[in-house]
């Protein structure tokens, strides 16, 4: 069971979407999780066989146990076991004994359909027809959250506002008991940005156009690359800057909470590519599903509150990365200009820091430089 944030002890684990037998690939969604953040993808990341389900659909795992045996080539078969008191019953009932190692059936050849442990059981029970229904998962294969989508009700697996909220309190809390934060603000003249943005999407349809936070992650990924302490995660062992720039984007939550999942690569993605997959993550944040990765990876956080009608905010570093930039929205404002005062589209930005990371001399020279690339947006 990975660990899928600084508050995060246990998940229930709800529903496999391999079996034993099966064969993966780095990548590959595997198993469904559910957190105080809501149902979380378990991702896979090594090549191999699943030789062993040690944990059964319905239990609560602590962070580390494991949760599966993975033969990969050139390894020898071993026996697996299940530790004890590794799993305990969702309902927080004790502990239960270890068991049986569980290997769950795969879909039977020549089945109409392909679906997972759990979608099979409920359908079985509920007397529906899988063939109806069109699955998500790995090759076609139909989830709990496909029988949703296709107006049945599978288990309930929501999101527990009160649960999450008490996740973000205990997250933050940490941060500011432990992080010695530093906060820089900067303001800037945005009207090349908007001139260059309404020109972009004057002629493409709404899919196809790019919103102004897209060019504000893209900013931040591609300025970072000039100030890497800004970029990684503090340790027991110190800073360790990350190769790569994973931007967390902050996402509200329907009922209630946010979390704030990585694009990947952020800045080697172009402003079309990185719109994509911004509309992706909010889609699916906003039904309650993500995967580990997403929320496991980020290097650098954005966190933008223009569209909630705030000027500015200051963020609270989520830990361990080192600085979190937040965006306000842009207001017009008297501007000078050549000793006349104008009206302008004025944004503000500020940067929350990790002084054991950073100083104010290079964050300010940080925010300059994520000045520059707004200003310069048909260059990002």
């Amino acid at each position: 069971m990975p660990s899928l944030g600084a508050d995060m002890e246990s998940a229930v684990l709800v529903e496999w979407l391999k079996a034993a037998g099966d064969a993966v690939k780095r990548g590959d969604i595997i198993a469904v999780v559910e957190t105080d953040k809501g149902a979380i993808e378990i991702e896979i990341f090594e090549d191999g066989e699943i030789t062993d389900i040690l944990v059964e659909e319905g239990k609560r795992v602590p962070v580390g146990a494991p949760l599966a045996t993975i033969l990969v080539e050139g390894e020898a078969a071993v026996e697996a076991a299940v530790p004890e008191t590794t799993v305990e019953k969702a309902d927080a009932t004790p502990p239960v004994q270890p068991g049986p190692v569980l290997k769950p059936q795969s879909v039977d050849e020549g089945s109409p359909e392909r679906a997972s442990p759990a979608a099979r059981q409920f359908a079985k029970e509920q007397g529906i027809d899988l063939a109806a229904v069109q699955g998500s998962g790995p090759d076609g294969a139909i989830r709990l959250a496909d029988l949703q989508e296709a107006g049945i009700q599978p288990p309930t697996r929501g999101i527990d506002p009160e649960a999450m909220r008490h996740a973000i309190a205990t997250a933050m809390s940490r941060s500011k008991r432990e992080i010695p934060h530093y906060y820089l603000n900067h303001r800037m003249d945005v009207s090349a940005a908007q001139f260059w943005l309404d020109d972009y999407n004057a002629d493409r349809s709404p899919p196809e156009r790019i919103l102004f936070g897209a060019l504000l992650v893209k900013a931040v990924a591609t300025a970072v690359h000039e100030f890497p302490e800004f970029n990684g995660v503090y340790e027991a062992d110190g800073f360790i800057p990350s190769k790569t720039v994973n931007a967390g984007v902050a996402i509200t939550i329907r009922g209630g909470g946010l979390v704030a999942p990585a694009i990947q690569n952020a800045d080697a993605l172009s402003l079309s590519e990185l719109m994509t997959q911004m509309r992706d993550l909010v889609g699916r944040v906003r039904r309650g599903s993500f995967r580990a990765s997403e929320l496991t990876s980020s290097t650098i956080t954005v966190n933008s509150l223009g569209d909630r009608g705030v000027e500015g905010v200051f963020p609270i570093i989520y830990p361990p990365q080192v600085a979190i930039i937040g965006f306000g929205k842009v207001s017009r404002r008297p501007w000078v200009i050549e000793d006349e005062v104008l009206p302008r589209p004025v944004l503000h930005m500020t940067l929350a820091a990790d002084h054991r990371a950073s100083d104010g001399h290079r964050g300010g020279l940080f925010l300059n430089a994520i000045a520059d690339q707004i200003a310069s947006p048909e260059a990002l």
